[in-house]
């Protein structure tokens, strides 16, 4: 019976030249998987798991199951997590540096070309063709993952109740994203108690690591209030005239957006839509809708639109800024509290909180998706208007019943958008 592969990060007494052998490996994995993950979360999780379990064989199904299980429980994109996370036991902190950066810095430098791309040709009218067949595509997959997350999140006529509620508040009274979140999470603690009493030790409650928090969500917009309501005009490709200016909003903003995308990477929708759009003015609706789908034409996680943001904001040193700080938490979670969240996991008041944050994801998407389909799909012509809808519902279709992967969809609504918008 063969043994069980060598699960423990490496000593730091082994040799190093094994260390730099393992960090070359995942350089190397990492690379390639981030230059080709496409599909999104789930899609890289299963390359993970073919490439680290089946080939390599670093780890057990089981191990790489509860792993898989810590990241999804856990906020930011699951997927570049499950990278980390495979980089840290096998190799380390540095295993973890090394993993992670490498699954992010292709799409990264993709979104950054097209970013650049996107600003320098705006006005092209094969660009503006190309974005009426992508956007409605965009929100179909919105709409899509809604649906997938209702399955999941709406149990009872709680669940409905929370949902409903933020989506509301977040619509009609525009209450900040991350403050309905926490709410959520309370309202969880109270609606879903666990049934056996919280197990002894530091922290028994989600809501002691939560509520630091909670000052950050209510001190942003102080923080950004100097800053114009009329949308920015493009940096220059470096940014260095604006960086200066916009590197501690940038880096607060994504920092606490990193740290409370619950339920997948398509949440950054509403925090990013609500803030970008409507707070700061950093850009247009239909400017923002482009970026989700330039994050969805990359592999890599659709997070990565963050960089869009970034590169709009303050050029390339904006981008890497924003790329950096949303990021980040996903880093600090994995590497320095993988011990500890292994406890939290079982934890039934952690439990409890998340259990009302769920639904109040898909509330929160809703309610960002709402006022983008709008801009999506109603064009300047009727003709135009019932093909951005006729868009919009077939790749809804494809998505929802005949299972179609994004990074499908999307080339084909760049092509009927060029050849639609030629004749309208």
């Amino acid at each position: 019976m063969s043994q069980p592969p060598d699960l423990e990060p490496i000593a730091a007494d082994s040799s190093s030249i094994e260390l730099t052998a393992r960090l070359k490996e995942l350089a190397q994995l990492f690379l390639k998987l981030g230059a080709i993950g496409f599909g999104g979360p789930q899609a890289h999780i299963a390359m993970i798991h073919e490439e680290a379990v089946e080939r390599r064989g670093w780890f057990t199904e089981e191990q790489f199951l509860e792993g898989v299980a810590i990241c999804e429980m856990l906020p930011g994109p699951a997927s570049t997590q499950a990278g980390i996370y495979t980089g840290y036991l096998r190799a380390g902190q540095l295993g973890a540096l090394v993993s992670g950066l490498c699954f992010i810095a292709p799409a990264f430098l993709i979104v950054l070309v097209l970013s650049w791309a996107y600003f320098k040709f705006q006005g092209v009218p094969q660009i503006e063709h190309l974005f009426l067949g992508i956007s409605p595509v965009v929100i179909a997959i919105i709409f899509g993952f809604c649906y997938r997350l209702s399955k999941k999140a709406i149990k009872d006529w709680q669940g409905i109740a929370i949902a409903l509620t933020v989506l509301l508040l977040s619509l009609i009274f525009r209450v900040n994203i991350l403050l309905l979140f926490l709410l959520a999470g309370l309202a969880g603690l109270v609606i879903y108690p666990p049934a056996a009493p919280p197990p002894a030790g530091p922290s028994p409650r989600a809501s002691a690591w939560l509520a630091p928090l909670l000052p950050i969500t209510q001190s942003l917009p102080n923080l950004l209030a100097t800053v114009t309501a009329d949308p920015l005009a493009v940096a220059s490709f470096w940014g260095l005239d604006r960086i200066q200016t916009y590197v501690l909003p940038l880096t607060t903003f994504f920092l606490q957006t990193g740290a409370f995308i619950f339920g997948g990477g398509l949440v950054i929708i509403p925090l990013l839509e609500t803030a970008v759009v409507d707070d700061f003015g950093w850009m247009t609706r239909s400017q923002f809708i482009d970026g989700v789908a330039l994050g969805e034409l990359t592999p890599g996680p659709v997070v990565i639109t963050a960089a869009f943001v970034g590169y709009k904001v303050a050029g390339a040193l904006g981008a890497l800024v924003a790329t950096v700080a949303i990021f980040t938490p996903s880093f600090l979670f994995i590497m320095f509290a993988s011990p500890f969240l292994l406890k939290l996991r079982q934890n039934p008041w952690a439990k409890s909180f998340l259990k009302g944050v769920l639904p109040a994801v898909l509330g929160a998407i809703a309610a960002a998706a709402i006022p983008l389909a709008a801009a999506a799909l109603v064009q300047d012509t009727v003709p135009r208007t019932v093909f951005a809808i006729t868009v919009g519902i077939v790749a809804l279709v494809a998505l929802v019943h005949f299972r179609r992967p994004t990074w499908q969809l999307v080339p084909i609504g760049a092509i009927a958008g060029l050849v639609a918008g030629a004749v309208t």
